[in-house]
């Protein structure tokens, strides 16, 4: 069964690092696969340093590779950019478990990516073995 935590973001185009959560949600003997899923369409999780400066730089990249206006689907809600760009990144990353612990690099961590902010955003955590 998933476990699942709240994200509260305050700015459009942001990240956050949500890898002590993740972690949280891991049972302690677990060894399997963890994936962690956001459930919205205007933002992503990815794996990533968590570094400010990099991480001011995802939002720039974003920011820059995808327009803020002039999609079909801002005549519905005005926040295509925000699908487009949750898109490029995906909802989901999957990470390796080992005795209950992430076997994430030295300098990863999980990030969630706001594209459409300032939002709470819900992640759900499951681990397969």
């Amino acid at each position: 069964m998933p476990t699942r935590f709240t994200v509260d973001t305050d700015e459009r185009l942001t990240t956050v690092d949500v890898t002590d959560r993740v972690a949280a949600a891991v049972p302690d003997d677990a060894d399997g696969v963890c994936t962690a899923f956001v459930r919205h369409t205007t933002a992503a999780l990815v794996v990533q340093e968590n570094e400010s400066r990099l991480r001011g730089d995802v939002a720039d990249f974003l920011a820059e590779l995808v327009p803020d206006e002039g999609h079909a689907h801002d005549a519905l809600d005005g926040n295509a950019d925000s699908h487009l760009r949750a898109t490029l990144l995906g909802p989901s990353v999957s990470i390796p478990a080992a005795d209950g612990d992430l076997e994430l690099g030295t300098w990863q961590s999980v990030l969630l990516v706001e594209c459409d902010g300032p939002r709470s955003r819900e992640v759900a955590v499951a681990v397969a073995d």
